[in-house]
């Protein structure tokens, strides 16, 4: 055989060889590319002895895992204090709490964000309930959040509103920073918007303004009232006919004196509803037994499900 066609066959070995080589490495980086995933942060959901592998992190990236408690001694008290978004979900932890492990007392009160994490600190009570993440100054503190339950945020107006129509995620904004003053600027009839605002210790209200209103401040024009506490009840009585504004929609989906208004055309039932937080208790490390136990419940598929199910 001649030397040029011994040649051939060893070149066309040689481009073989290469492709294989090169699709194996194209084939390899894409799949480990496509298997990255991230995980939200949301409660653990796992049965009651199985830690969390996404486990709540403390100030100093310790992974912290709350085991679901075999037993709480009886007399265990637990003062929990804060959101007022959170006073349905506080109620019923306290009811599965209470019915798991009797001869426990769970205290609960709902002052506002910025009251809870005030008293936490001060040693007066056990856990925060917080509606907004803590600030870097507070983790510096020794504070340490743990997210329990994800909630929608609801815009609302009084139920004989005449004003029937959806808003934008712009018209909201727009709404709230002043801009827009008047029902007939959105296709209502003329009127002034009377905004009903909550106080700044409110952490409903500081979600709201970093999530709607991108940071922006909230409008200071005289169609605005802030009310003094950080309370649910007394924004939905004052609505009536002409007033707007937002509020936990777990406090506001029974209510028969006020209606939610769909924002893009979704009302908070929606799965992309575009108004969504995260809801977190807040402990003062080093954590003690009683509240290991609270959260170890809280985390757990009962406390999750006592939550979801009102207790």
């Amino acid at each position: 055989m001649s030397q040029k066609n011994e040649t051939l066959p060893l070149i066309l070995a040689l481009v073989c060889t290469g492709a294989i080589l090169t699709g194996g490495w194209w084939w390899f980086n894409n799949k480990s590319a496509s298997e990255v995933t991230s995980t939200p942060p949301v409660a653990n959901q796992n049965s009651n002895d199985t830690p969390n592998n996404n486990s709540p992190q403390t100030n100093n990236n310790t992974p912290v895992t709350f085991s679901f408690p075999n037993n709480v001694a009886q007399g265990t008290t637990i003062n929990v204090n804060g959101s007022t978004s959170m006073v349905q979900i506080n109620q019923a932890i306290k009811k599965g709490f209470e019915r798991q492990f009797a001869g426990t007392a769970i205290a609960t009160n709902g002052q506002g964000t910025g009251v809870g994490l005030k008293l936490l600190q001060e040693g007066k009570i056990d856990i925060a309930a917080i509606s907004r993440p803590l600030t870097d100054a507070e983790k510096a503190q020794g504070l340490n959040a743990v997210p329990i339950a994800r909630d929608a945020i609801a815009i609302v107006v009084g139920v004989n509103n005449p004003f029937r129509r959806g808003l934008s995620k712009n018209q909201v904004a727009d709404i709230f920073q002043g801009k827009v003053t008047d029902w007939s600027n959105i296709g209502g009839k003329s009127n002034t918007i009377r905004v009903i605002n909550r106080p700044s210790i409110s952490g409903t209200r500081q979600v709201f303004q970093d999530e709607v209103l991108n940071g922006a401040s909230f409008g200071t024009s005289a169609n605005f009232t802030t009310l003094d506490r950080d309370a649910t009840t007394p924004i939905l009585r004052a609505l009536s006919t002409d007033g707007i504004s937002y509020a936990t929609y777990a406090q506001v989906a029974n209510q028969q004196t006020v209606r939610t208004v769909a924002v893009n055309g979704l009302t908070p039932e929606a799965d992309n509803y575009p108004y969504y937080r995260v809801l977190y208790y807040t402990y003062q490390e080093p954590v003690t037994p009683e509240v290991e136990a609270f959260l170890g419940y809280v985390l757990s598929s009962q406390g999750q499900q006592a939550i979801s199910s009102g207790g």
